[in-house]
């Protein structure tokens, strides 16, 4: 027996102006061939827990390709060409099933739903292939996703820890259903809600309740249910809140389970709104809080939902107030790293910092920010994860440098990367423990090994194209009325 395994992963932020080439799906690209099995063997991730479980029933395994490209705008024609082709490919010359990790809110130049395209095509070519999807929670689910698989799965968390979960979860179902043991049904269905990703912390409420509701379902005897907050930047027709619903050839009670919770979400939609504060007003209460470390939250330039990560506003007002004893991660410039690194460690520099990339979309000229400070820290930039999301990849940050401006330490880097990882800043030299002050550019993935250090955490709203003001934004798809965009949005189904 012959199983094909793939990733092609990427949340396409439309709004933004960073492009996606195929060299971003990886360090230099994807990985094509046994490499892609080298770099996700024993890593938790989707595709990690795929080559497990096939490995250990004995199937000969296939991977065309595994790429992984952080969140940016829409994907480039030759780039998702390039990885569906490899994948379409490698089950054209045969195979007994096929197991995909996948995102689900890929938008590539040629496509709005870069999934359903690609596993319509797959089906139309082989229409009785048992089809294995694991997703990312923020989702766009579409029906051509859910028709052409056999079985989908998403992520539960938010920060996202149960990747090889929730490859798992997939990978075990569809091993049952080959073997007979199971004939799985599909049920779904969406609300037109763009709820902010600020509210989709899987630990709190609204978000922890309606999964909780979807374990209760399975508990009750559904073999899987998966809650889409789906990815809100997405100029694209119908992105928003989803449901899919897997049952063992009971397809009413997989319609039912879904749309309970999806009742219960558009219920609680203004739950999902997330309601920010001035900058200038979260910095001076960061001022007042006792004991660090204290988490900086520079969430509307999250690298991780296709932010530039090089504006200036958030780190700007923290010197402005005189913060000090922080730590920044990380501002992305590769002209200041260039000039940092040929001035070298020890050396005073004086740069304009950040800022570089202008961002259209919402009518945003590039700001730098000018800096004067010592050079501390110079590395290649690559280390290895060891935090609870994405354990055992590999990070590249590109070529990377310390910067330190009077009493604060700016990691300054190549490449984009969000901070979820304590390796961020240790693989720089700088204990994250020991800082009172850390300004991360990030959204909620920090949570997954910042949280437990924090004694405190405060949003900043700052300047960028992740930004949960959706009034910047000049949506021009999307099917109206959606919430919270129009108060008299209907909770019409998929």
């Amino acid at each position: 027996m012959r199983v094909v395994i793939a990733m092609m992963s990427h949340e396409t932020n439309t709004f933004s102006p960073v492009p996606t080439p195929l060299e971003s799906f990886g360090h230099g690209g994807p990985a094509f061939g046994n490499a892609a099995a080298e770099d996700y063997r024993g890593t938790n991730t989707g595709m990690g827990a795929f080559l497990d479980l096939f490995a250990e029933a004995g199937w000969d395994i296939v991977t065309p390709v595994a790429g992984n490209a952080h969140p940016s705008g829409p994907v480039a024609a030759d780039a998702y060409a390039r990885m569906s082709d490899a994948i379409l490919e490698a089950v054209d010359r045969g195979c007994d099933a096929l197991c995909l990790d996948l995102h689900g809110a890929m938008v590539a130049e040629t496509s709005d739903d870069g999934e359903g395209t690609l596993l319509k095509r797959l089906r139309a070519a082989h229409p009785d292939l048992p089809i294995a999807v694991a997703l990312d929670l923020h989702g766009n689910i579409t029906d051509d996703i859910v028709a052409s698989a056999t079985v989908v799965t998403g992520y539960k968390t938010y920060p996202h820890i149960d990747m090889y979960e929730t490859g798992k979860r997939a990978g075990a179902l569809l091993l049952r259903a080959i073997a007979g043991e199971i004939s799985p049904v599909m049920a779904w269905g969406r609300r037109p809600m763009l709820a902010h990703t600020l509210c989709m912390n899987t630990s709190q409420s609204p978000m922890g309740d309606l999964i909780a509701k979807a374990d209760a379902a399975e508990a009750g005897g559904l073999l899987d249910v998966s809650v889409f907050g789906g990815f809100p930047l997405a100029d694209i027709p119908r992105p928003g809140v989803s449901v899919i619903a897997v049952a063992d050839g009971d397809a009413a009670a997989a319609r039912a389970a879904a749309d309970d919770i999806l009742g219960q979400a558009w219920e609680r939609r203004a739950d999902f709104v997330y309601r920010a504060e001035p900058l200038a007003t979260s910095i001076a209460r960061a001022k007042t809080l006792d004991k660090g470390p204290i988490i900086l939250v520079d969430h509307a330039d999250n690298c991780a939902s296709g932010g530039t990560q090089d504006t200036m506003a958030v780190l700007a007002e923290a010197m402005r107030q005189g913060l000090r004893d922080m730590a920044v991660f990380a501002i992305r410039d590769q002209e200041a790293v260039a000039t940092l690194i040929a001035a070298g460690v020890g050396a005073r520099v004086t740069l304009a910092l950040g800022g570089k990339v202008d961002m259209p979309t919402i009518g945003r000229k590039g700001e730098p920010l000018e800096v004067t400070g010592v050079v501390r820290a110079i590395t290649d930039g690559d280390f290895t994860i060891t935090g609870p999301m994405a354990t055992g990849t590999r990070a590249h940050l590109g070529r990377a440098v310390v910067l330190e401006c009077d009493g604060i330490e700016i990691v300054v880097t190549e490449l984009n990367h969000e901070p979820f990882d304590l390796g961020c800043f240790r693989s720089l030299g700088i204990e994250p423990t020991q800082r009172r002050y850390l300004l991360l550019k990030s959204r909620i993935h920090f949570r997954a090994s910042f949280e437990p250090i924090a004694r405190h955490i405060v949003e900043c709203d700052g300047v960028g194209v992740t930004s949960s003001d959706y009034g910047l934004f000049d949506f021009k798809k999307l099917e109206r009325p959606a919430y919270p965009l129009d108060a008299d949005a209907t909770p019409s189904g998929a």
